[in-house]
C-alpha cells in the first residue's frame, strides 16, 4: 500500500536537508511528519527510500535521532552538532568498491533500522565537503525550512520564493505604503 501524500511546503532537497524539513510551520503552528511511523512512510517514500525499508518504532526513533542531530549542526554549531551527527554516523561506514562501471559507495550498517538515519548523516558530510556555504536556513523569521542553495550566484534567501519570499515582499511593501 503507498504511502500517504507528503504534506510538507519543500521536498525535494539533498536527502540531510529533507530530513529537517519534516519539520514545518502551518498556520502559526508547528507541524512534525515524524510524529509517527505513518509519517515515517511519508518521509520514505518521499525521499525515494520507501521500497528499501520497512518502517518501524525503532528506525523512527534513529531517524528522529538524526533529525535533531543534524539540527544542532546546521542551526546551533559544528562544534556542539559533530558529536551528535558522529553519533548516528557510527552506526555504519562505507565500503568502496571498484566495479566494471566504475567505483561504487556501499554502506554498511550495524543494524538496517538505522538506514536511513545514516544516509541522511552520510549526505549532511556530503554536503559540507561540496558546498557547506550553500546550506541555508530560510531568511523568513517564522519559516523554519532548509534549502540548499544551487542558484548560479548563491544568493538565494528563501526555502520558496513564491511563499516566504512572497510574504516578505508584501510586507516591505505595506511597511512602505501604510505610512504614505
Amino acid at each position: 500500500m503507498p504511502a500517504a501524500r507528503d504534506p510538507r511546503p519543500l521536498t525535494g532537497e539533498p536527502l540531510a536537508l529533507d530530513l529537517l524539513n519534516t519539520r514545518w510551520m502551518s498556520e502559526g503552528a508547528l507541524q512534525d511528519l515524524l510524529a509517527d511511523v505513518e509519517g515515517l512512510a511519508v518521509w520514505l517514500d518521499s525521499a525515494g527510500l520507501g521500497g528499501d525499508h520497512t518502517p518501524d518504532d525503532r528506525m523512527l526513533r534513529h531517524v528522529r535521532q538524526a533529525r535533531k542531530a543534524l539540527r544542532t549542526a546546521v542551526d546551533g554549531s559544528l562544534e556542539e552538532g559533530a558529536p551528535l551527527v558522529d553519533a548516528v554516523l557510527e552506526h555504519g561506514r562505507v565500503r568502496v568498491a571498484l566495479t566494471p562501471q566504475g567505483p561504487v559507495e556501499h554502506p554498511e550498517l550495524t543494524d538496517p533500522a538505522w538506514a536511513p538515519a545514516w544516509l541522511a548523516a552520510r549526505d549532511y558530510l556530503k554536503l559540507l565537503s561540496t558546498a557547506p556555504d550553500r546550506i541555508r536556513s530560510c531568511a523568513h523569521e517564522s519559516c523554519v525550512l532548509h534549502f540548499f542553495d544551487t542558484s548560479r550566484n548563491g544568493t538565494r534567501r528563501w526555502c520558496s520564493m513564491a511563499v516566504c519570499g512572497n510574504r516578505a515582499k508584501a510586507s516591505r511593501h505595506y511597511a512602505r505604503t501604510k505610512d504614505v
